[in-house]
């Protein structure tokens, strides 16, 4: 009984049914075969080959990878190891940069190669050229108008020019009171002047343009001007993801209050005793909701309105000295000039933003040296504060002193500072551009 199975089996084996099943068996042997081995990964490059290296990206524009793509040699790359870079140059091989390297030898180059044509057209005494003042919340906008004539970028040829400087001031025409809509018609007959004069813009229907505005003026001024918003590269202080920015083409300004009144802090963690704080008018309502649910609090020093002037000589600014983490929620727009405060006070930023391109955040890992959160955070915010150990918190605000000269503005421009930041982002961005 069992050999005549045996007999059966091994008919059916080798009957045409059994052949095909046999085919059909070592083809799929065979597919798999070249599938894995089609995984395993190319045979290494020779070191004269230059290999594509991808520019740092954060999540909310991971989709530009490859607009920020540059060709750095591996010759060149092997040559800079974290061991022999400029004395100068030794704090930016830490985990706070992204690509450290790799930011170092784009920078270099950068510095090397890159140009801005600055139109001349325009009267410096009504709204263009020359900035308003270097001084409150404009004193970005102000600091890059006159950064930009005192640096090694600028060329007076057009045809060398990677990128084109719109030298439009709203702040000097919010200083003239001009209303709105007028700053629009201005804006508008001044770009237009430039396109009728000249033939750069039409190259690229301006892609590679940029004008540079800081606070909510400039854009409102600019919003009525659609070619312009959408088309050229914007350089703002609310650089916010639901009004129309766009972080693969524009730029995060920081907004910085200088002058500072009090110099700069760091490394002084003893003296930071108290967990949270943050001051201010409530214009938005995350700010309400803060100052709702924390502002009698006994460790969070939450204040419902500015420290008055008078209960003493800077009060409001010596607060930061003795703070660990100073809360930053967003006002009339996404962003806050007190996180360039807390950075230069050497107080670890809290951001309570939702939205907000943080500047620089494609170069900087602001994890490294601030917490950011989510608006909604704001119920938990005490307890997120009290489970940082405190050896979490030296950390970030060893790394927070390390990126205080990057929110610094000076006159003339120094490496690394806020300028040279700024240009670095317009430096990223001019690669996709082809004409």
């Amino acid at each position: 009984m069992i050999a005549g199975k045996q007999q059966s089996q091994q008919s059916q084996l080798f009957s045409p049914k059994g052949a095909i099943l046999a085919l059909s068996i070592l083809t799929l042997i065979s597919f798999s075969y070249f599938s894995f081995k089609s995984l395993r990964p190319p045979l290494p490059l020779s070191p004269s080959t230059p290999q594509l290296t991808l520019l740092p990206t954060t999540s909310s524009a991971a989709d530009t990878v490859l607009s920020r793509a540059h060709i750095v040699s591996n010759e060149k790359g092997n040559n800079v190891d974290e061991g022999g870079e400029d004395d100068d140059d030794g704090d930016l091989f830490t985990d706070v940069y992204h690509s450290p390297k790799l930011f170092k030898l784009n920078f270099e180059e950068m510095e090397r190669n890159f140009k801005i044509y600055i139109y001349p057209d325009g009267d410096p005494k009504t709204f263009y050229q020359t900035p308003r003042k270097l001084t409150g919340k404009y004193a970005s906008e102000g600091y890059f108008f006159q950064n930009i004539r005192e640096s090694r970028f600028r060329t007076d040829d057009p045809d060398q020019a990677h990128l084109f400087f719109i030298p439009i001031s709203c702040h000097k025409m919010r200083g003239k009171g001009t209303s709105y809509e007028n700053m629009t018609i201005i804006v508008q007959n001044y770009l237009d002047g430039l396109i009728a004069k000249y033939p750069y813009w039409n190259r690229t229907l301006g892609a590679d343009h940029f004008f540079v505005t800081c606070h909510d003026v400039g854009v409102r001024a600019t919003e009525g001007v659609p070619f312009l918003v959408k088309n050229a590269i914007r350089v703002v202080c609310s650089p916010s993801y639901d009004v129309g920015f766009i972080p693969h083409k524009d730029v995060a300004l920081p907004q910085v209050l200088q002058p500072f009144a009090l110099p700069a802090g760091g490394n002084d963690v003893e003296n930071r005793t108290t967990l949270g704080f943050w001051a201010g008018h409530r214009n938005s309502k995350i700010r309400v909701i803060l100052a709702r649910v924390w502002e009698n609090d006994t460790e969070l020093d939450i204040s419902n309105n500015r420290i008055s002037r008078a209960t003493g000589h800077l009060v409001y600014q010596k607060r930061f000295y003795r703070t660990k983490f100073c809360i930053c929620p967003g006002g009339s727009q996404v962003n806050s000039a007190r996180i360039t405060d807390s950075i230069h006070y050497g107080c670890v930023p809290v951001i309570l933003s939702n939205y907000y391109d943080l500047p620089f955040n494609d170069i900087l890992n602001w994890q490294k040296f601030a917490v950011v959160l989510r608006e909604t955070d704001v119920y938990n915010l005490k307890q997120i504060l009290k489970n940082i150990s405190q050896e979490e918190f030296v950390t970030l605000h060893k790394n927070l002193v390390t990126v205080q000269k990057h929110f610094q503005w000076n006159s003339p421009p120094i490496k690394y500072d806020a300028f040279h930041m700024v240009i670095y982002e317009l430096w990223l961005r001019h690669h996709v551009i082809k004409y």
